[in-house]
């Protein structure tokens, strides 16, 4: 029997919805097709609205919560139609929603996008609400994917980083031997430099870091930008858009009132890449980049030009696009849930002990 299993997800950035045909092949998987479903811009609006705090939440919520699961279906039959694959031919689709708040320090953590109506809406079963069992043995719910890098891109000889650099950065730390795996959040990915140029210029992103290469860096706001507590903190940790906000990117530039906005952006993007570096262990090894920011030129040059023992290449280089890890891993925890295998690291999450994740909506 083959299985097959649909992985859909939206990260922090919102820069669309990914959707993964994972299929089991042999001992492994393998990515059948996939594909990227934008989001209207007003949903855009609508979801980054309801990250901060602010009025008649409960409703907003709410209409959000069947606005995700709707967008999420249309990405689901739009990825069969590419597939050529049947609703039938699925096994479940592994959804991991929409992060609108990411609270760990208050034991909670909240993505929508309702599992009924999309499973009524696909006929497919759905897996969602990966993150709260991690939760509700003490673990901050996240990151989840590092069990899966492990699953699919350790080495038994050779120490890799996997990086992810969506709109937050995380690691996981496979070290190639008997060692414990774990990964954290570094802090910020693309989210500070996705709103800069969006501010400035009215883009989602910048385009292989084509703006922030006509800037300079500015060492004074770069020390500042380093110094929030975040960074300081022992993993396992995890962060999100809510603590790393245009806010406080504001009020971090007040010094400065005439720095030039390419140069907030150049030093947006060192931001970045140093408090990825600063996160990497100390031996040398391989750094397998996914996400976004995998395809930022200037990024990724940066990462290689500080990290000059390391090799840094991105994860199709281990048979995986670094734009469909992520939707994939959701794909694979849908397996894990019904399979009831564990899906969470404790040395990730720092929950007490490994835990099956997620919640089971059946297609009626």
């Amino acid at each position: 029997m083959t299985l097959r299993y649909i992985g859909l997800m939206s990260g922090t950035s919102m820069d669309g919805i990914d959707a993964v045909l994972l299929r089991q092949h042999g001992d492994g998987w393998q990515v059948d097709a996939a594909l990227c479903h934008p989001w209207p811009a007003d949903s855009v609006a609508m979801l980054h609205a309801l990250c901060t705090p602010g009025d008649n939440e409960i409703d907003r919520m709410g209409v959000a919560d069947n606005l995700v699961a709707r967008e999420f279906a249309t990405a689901t039959h739009a990825l069969l139609t590419k597939a050529g694959v049947t609703p039938r031919e699925v096994r479940a689709i592994g959804s991991h929603g929409q992060t609108i708040r990411h609270r760990p320090e208050l034991g909670f953590t909240l993505q929508i996008g309702n599992g009924h109506l999309l499973a009524a809406l696909t006929g497919i079963d759905v897996i969602a609400d990966f993150r709260r069992m991690d939760m509700a043995f003490g673990g901050q719910g996240a990151p989840l994917v590092p069990a899966f890098h492990q699953a699919c891109f350790a080495s038994p000889t050779q120490p890799r980083v996997v990086l992810n650099i969506g709109g937050i950065a995380n690691i996981s730390v496979l070290p190639g031997a008997a060692d414990t795996v774990y990964g954290f959040d570094t802090g910020p990915g693309n989210t500070l430099l996705d709103h800069w140029i969006h501010r400035h210029h009215g883009v989602r992103f910048d385009q292989d870091g084509a703006w922030a290469a006509q800037g300079a860096v500015h060492q004074p706001l770069l020390s500042r930008l380093l110094a929030h507590p975040y960074f300081a903190l022992p993993h396992p940790k995890s962060t999100g858009r809510e603590t790393f906000t245009a806010h406080w990117l504001d009020e971090q530039l007040q010094e400065w009132p005439e720095l030039p906005a390419v140069d907030v952006q150049r030093t947006l993007l060192e931001f970045t890449v140093c408090s990825i570096v600063a996160a990497l262990p100390n031996q040398a090894g391989a750094l397998y980049v996914c996400g976004g920011g995998a395809h930022n030129r200037l990024m990724m040059a940066r990462l290689q030009a500080l990290l000059p023992s390391w090799q840094v290449a991105d994860t199709q280089t281990l048979g995986i696009d670094p734009d469909w890890v992520e939707g994939a891993a959701f794909a694979w925890l849908a397996h894990c849930f019904l399979m009831r295998q564990t899906g969470n690291l404790p040395a990730v999450t720092g929950a007490s002990r490994p835990v099956v994740l997620g919640a089971s909506y059946p297609a009626p």
